[in-house]
């Protein structure tokens, strides 16, 4: 060990360039001014699937991690990123994610209501498509009314999807959700690969549509039929408990085949919509969502809470909304339904 004396200057100690931390540290961060746009597809122990250059020609799946600049905030299926790195899209190669697009919409739910952890599961969707078996399992109302609620608070169009009409009569819950006004479609098991998938693929042109269901409602299915190139395990519905098995474990955006005539790989066909879906679920919590936003989902009612008492609820004695219905300006079944939706939020789904 070489050993210096008082007198040593600065020329006799030896610099070692290599070592780790000898290179001046700078908070100055590169501005990825050549990063190419692209849309997470999914999510999956780190590694991300996205689709760069989304819309055109020479658009092309590559497999990337986030970059350490981004610290924790979280990516997720539908976000819009910036890519630097290997972006060819080749076996074996890895792009970086450098930057997170503004988001416009969320869809957001906690595991319960007494969980404080709020999880994004999919943005920049404009359409939440609930899928509800008529039977086996049975529909389960207070269920539909929270995702309804994290729809409306999330800015997403709401749509109903019934399955298994073959089984039970869509009637008697098309007419409790009829004040709400809800684009919705019935579905037959039997005619699911066909006219069923169709009907539903209406609804869906163009636009990006979050699939969510509780678990044995057939939501996969669906998807399948939807998407046939890229099917998806499908499992059953336990005989004795009445609920289905997980098979979806992860979100999954699929891009929807072009409609009948359109090309493949044609402007149209690339823009034909998108189908998110989903793990199934047992519970939608919503401690995270705030009722005063839920109000702008009925706009024929928002305007009569201007009377409303401070942090009113629009569920007591004071609630001006009750006057406003009296005076004719909205309908009574719209505001019950207001108010079942908000009751939802506070009651266990289940109860």
């Amino acid at each position: 060990m070489r050993r210096y004396g008082k007198d040593a200057d600065e020329d006799d100690i030896r610099n070692r360039p290599g070592r780790r931390g000898s290179r001046p540290r700078t908070r100055i961060r590169p501005k990825h001014e050549d990063a190419a746009e692209a849309m997470v597809l999914t999510v999956d122990r780190g590694r991300l699937t996205c689709l760069v250059e989304p819309g055109t020609k020479r658009e092309r799946a590559v497999t990337a991690m986030k970059a350490r600049e981004l610290g924790r905030k979280g990516v997720v299926v539908g976000d819009s990123v910036s890519l630097v790195g290997d972006l060819s899209g080749e076996p074996d190669t890895l792009a970086r994610i450098v930057r997170v697009g503004e988001r416009t919409s969320v869809l957001r739910r906690t595991a319960d209501d007494d969980d404080p952890y709020e999880r994004i599961v999919v943005a920049n969707a404009d359409q939440l498509a609930i899928v509800t078996a008529l039977a086996n399992p049975e529909p389960r109302p207070r269920l539909i009314d929270r995702c309804l609620v994290a729809a409306y608070d999330a800015g997403m169009e709401p749509l109903l999807v019934l399955t298994k009409s073959d089984l039970a009569s869509a009637e008697p819950l098309l007419e409790a959700y009829a004040p709400l006004g809800i684009a919705h479609v019935v579905t037959r098991r039997d005619e699911l690969a066909d006219a069923g998938a169709e009907a539903v693929r209406e609804h869906l042109r163009g636009r990006a549509t979050v699939f969510i269901g509780h678990s044995g409602v057939g939501k996969t299915t669906l998807v399948n039929a939807l998407v046939p190139e890229r099917q998806r395990t499908t499992g059953q519905v336990n005989a004795v408990t009445g609920r289905g098995r997980h098979t979806t474990v992860s979100a999954l955006a699929l891009r929807l085949p072009p409609p009948p005539g359109v090309k493949e790989g044609s402007k149209a066909a690339l823009n034909s919509g998108w189908v998110i879906d989903t793990p199934g679920f047992r519970s939608f919590g919503l401690s995270h969502i705030d009722p005063s936003r839920v109000i702008h989902a009925f706009p024929d009612l928002e305007p009569g809470t201007v009377d409303c008492p401070r942090a009113c609820s629009h569920d007591e004695p004071d609630c001006a909304l009750d006057a406003w219905v009296t005076d004719g300006h909205a309908e009574p079944a719209r505001l019950y339904s207001l108010r079942r939706l908000l009751a939802s939020r506070e009651a266990r789904e289940g109860d």
